[in-house]
């Protein structure tokens, strides 16, 4: 047997479970009629909270764009810088690329030195060069978010005073962007240069949320732009936009508490067959060398890869809300 049969068997078991997740993963009737009734207590309430809380949720459902076009980009260099602009780093595509070939090369030589197979040698490579920096990205990203997130409702509150106090709308996005430190403070005083060059204040603060891609920070610009058209208290619709985005922080962080364990034990039982594996394999490649050669030892060990993702899969579900 080939090695080319485990290969495509493995590929059509994880084609069928895919098919069957896919096919059993439905929502359920009785979680969307409760979705359908609260909808429409948010949108007849006469309470103002209420009708923030809908908004937002509406900018919740549409903040995630379709395959490569984030923020309106048409092509996925565009996205990556995007990506990288959102990590809050001076990084550049071409920078990024080269970070990724040189993983890549580095990870390939190294492995096909210790063990001679070119073939898993190139899989790991492309596999370590194209993951490893995606996965920095992304940590970088969700590290800035978060701390974007953390301080926003404070520069809201600190907008919310200023326009009490009879201060025009620029004026009290200048002092959020010289009060508050941290990105909210970069991004708004990146806002407010964009301001003093001749954009409009709505145009300067939609080129923020598309590098943001929060929907917080997308409600608030939508908040800004329908005031400046219809009128209204802009200081009170602010102050319940902090408050419910004040609710969500904590509704977050007791999650976080609640599926620690979770993702603890997923995040063990996941990597600790691969961490011994890399131990044995580098102190003694003889004893695990027959994974690489022998068929039935490469069936064994792609049935374990296939069981292994489901079980993640399965954990990371399990733990995943969206608030």
């Amino acid at each position: 047997m080939s090695i080319i049969q485990p290969i495509i068997v493995a590929a059509g078991l994880m084609a069928l479970m895919v098919l069957g997740y896919l096919a059993f993963s439905g929502k359920s009737p009785a979680k969307e009629s409760q979705r359908r009734l609260k909808s429409v207590r948010y949108r007849y309430s006469e309470n103002d909270l209420d009708r923030v809380e809908s908004q937002l949720r509406k900018a919740i459902a549409a903040r995630k764009p379709k395959f490569h076009r984030a923020a309106g980009s048409q092509s996925r260099a565009e996205a990556l810088a995007i990506r990288l602009a959102r990590s809050g780093k001076s990084w550049t595509v071409s920078q990024y690329v080269y970070a990724s070939l040189g993983i890549a090369l580095g990870v390939t030589a190294l492995v096909y030195l210790r063990s001679g197979a070119l073939f898993l040698s190139l899989a790991l490579g492309v596999f370590a060069g194209a993951g490893i920096p995606h996965l920095a990205v992304n940590y970088l990203i969700k590290k800035r978010t978060n701390a974007f997130n953390a301080k926003f409702a404070d520069g809201i509150e600190l907008l919310v005073r200023g326009l009490r106090a009879g201060l025009p709308v620029a004026e009290t996005l200048s002092v959020v962007a010289n009060e508050i430190p941290g990105p909210v403070g970069e991004e708004f005083k990146a806002a407010v240069e964009r301001m003093k060059i001749g954009r409009t204040m709505e145009e300067s603060l939609q080129l923020t949320a598309d590098k943001l891609g929060t929907p917080e920070f997308q409600f608030f610009v939508i908040t800004l732009a329908i005031q400046r058209e219809t009128g209204g208290n802009l200081a009170e619709t602010l102050s319940n936009l902090a408050d419910v985005l004040r609710k969500r922080g904590q509704m977050k962080l007791k999650i976080r508490a609640m599926s620690s364990e979770s993702k603890a034990s997923a995040y063990i039982v996941g990597a600790l067959p691969f961490i011994v594996f890399g131990m044995i394999w580098w102190i003694n490649p003889e004893y695990v060398g027959g994974f690489f050669v022998d068929d039935r030892l490469i069936v064994t060990g792609l049935g374990g890869l296939v069981w292994m993702s489901i079980g993640v899969f399965i954990m990371a579900k399990m733990v995943s809300f969206e608030i």
